[in-house]
């Protein structure tokens, strides 16, 4: 099975750079949640996620305990703001409410359209 979720750290452990695309299934989440694992310790406190869904067909509602798995982890290691692109807003697959249980108020959160305006808004806080 080609995996449909791709997890990349970038300045040194400060950004780290997610990939869903194509129609993501349960099983490409469990896969997806043990390679997060082995990138995880590479991340520092205070860390940025960029999460890019634009490519996204459509995602299994099965995926939503091993996104929150996953937003857990990062709440442990210390994340401290999320970008992330979605095209469309009505295809948000629930993100908003899993960040507010798993994330709380700590973690700053925002949803861009396009990947050119998330870019933006992480080299506007440095992170790039």
């Amino acid at each position: 099975m080609r995996p449909a979720v791709e997890f990349k750290i970038e300045r040194q452990g400060s950004l780290l750079r997610t990939r869903f695309f194509g129609v993501v299934t349960a099983a490409h989440m469990v896969m997806g949640v043990v390679a997060f694992e082995e990138v995880l310790p590479q991340v520092r406190r205070g860390f940025s996620i960029l999460a890019d869904l634009s490519e996204v067909d459509s995602m299994e509602l099965e995926c939503a305990p091993h996104f929150s798995k996953i937003m857990d982890l990062c709440k442990a290691r210390g994340v401290g703001s999320v970008i992330r692109v979605i095209p469309d807003p009505t295809k948000d697959i629930g993100l908003n409410i899993l960040s507010i249980i798993h994330y709380g108020a700590g973690v700053q959160i925002l949803t861009c359209r396009t990947l050119e305006e998330a870019e933006r808004a992480l080299k506007q806080a440095g992170t790039i």
